[in-house]
């Protein structure tokens, strides 16, 4: 048996966090001591593990907490899937790496760096990653549906996708100094709603959550700053724009 303080200690969480996840049902101990503290078991321990898995994946408590209690919920199962969603992670880290060295070496004169290298890193594997933080607010199952539906793509068929992608935003670039407004600019919204069919369908409110999302999320963000400083706000106003539209 693990005391507070122990289990604190080996999982590298504060106490008052495990006192939290008592106090909402997401992780309680296997039994209170006479002299009231709290003990927790093996099992308890693997628990643990698995909340902090899929807080490292950016889910809620509220939706590790229904995952960890769905009656069908199978751990090795999940431990696959958090090595296949970290591992996509890890690819996708190392892909920005290299495109930050090559853009430093485009930038001193010392390597040509092609406008599409530029945007080797933005894939549409990270794209459906933007798509997965969307869809976590709305529904985990469909985001399941999403990451199966990129699996499923020929490697051809995924450099197709990318490629369209990162033309979207090199569309969307050229069209900033028209306005968000501009024909050009909602043509552009346009293309990247009917891009977004190839991992999920979002309706209108889904897809400003996830225009929105590029702007406020600092990962996510970065990347845009990457391509353009102002496109992540720019894609804002415009979606924002073409939903109002949309909606009437």
């Amino acid at each position: 048996m693990y005391s507070v303080k122990e289990l604190s200690t080996l999982a590298g969480v504060s106490v008052r966090t495990l006192h939290y996840y008592d106090q909402i049902d997401l992780l309680s101990p296997a039994r209170i001591a006479q002299n009231g503290y709290r003990q927790y078991d093996d099992a308890g321990l693997m628990r643990l593990q698995q909340i902090l898995f899929y807080k490292e994946l950016d889910f809620k408590l509220k939706d590790i907490k229904e995952l960890l209690d769905a009656p069908g919920f199978e751990q090795v199962s999940a431990l696959e899937n958090h090595w296949d969603a970290l591992l996509a992670r890890l690819a996708r880290t190392e892909r920005l790496i290299k495109t930050v060295e090559d853009t430093i070496l485009h930038l001193k004169g010392e390597k040509e760096m092609s406008k599409k290298k530029l945007f080797a890193a933005f894939s549409e594997e990270e794209q459906a990653e933007y798509a997965k933080e969307a869809e976590k607010k709305y529904d985990p199952a469909t985001v399941r549906a999403s990451n199966r539906k990129w699996k499923n793509y020929s490697a051809e068929k995924k450099q197709a996708i990318m490629d369209e992608g990162n033309q979207v935003y090199e569309d969307m670039i050229a069209a900033m100094p028209k306005g968000p407004d501009s024909p050009e600019a909602q043509a552009c919204v346009e293309r990247w709603r009917e891009h977004m069919n190839y991992f999920w369908t979002p309706n209108l409110d889904q897809l400003l959550g996830l225009a929105t999302m590029y702007g406020q999320s600092p990962d996510f963000k970065k990347n845009f700053d990457a391509m353009h400083p102002e496109l992540a706000e720019f894609m804002r106003e415009a979606v924002a724009l073409y939903v109002a539209s949309q909606s009437k």
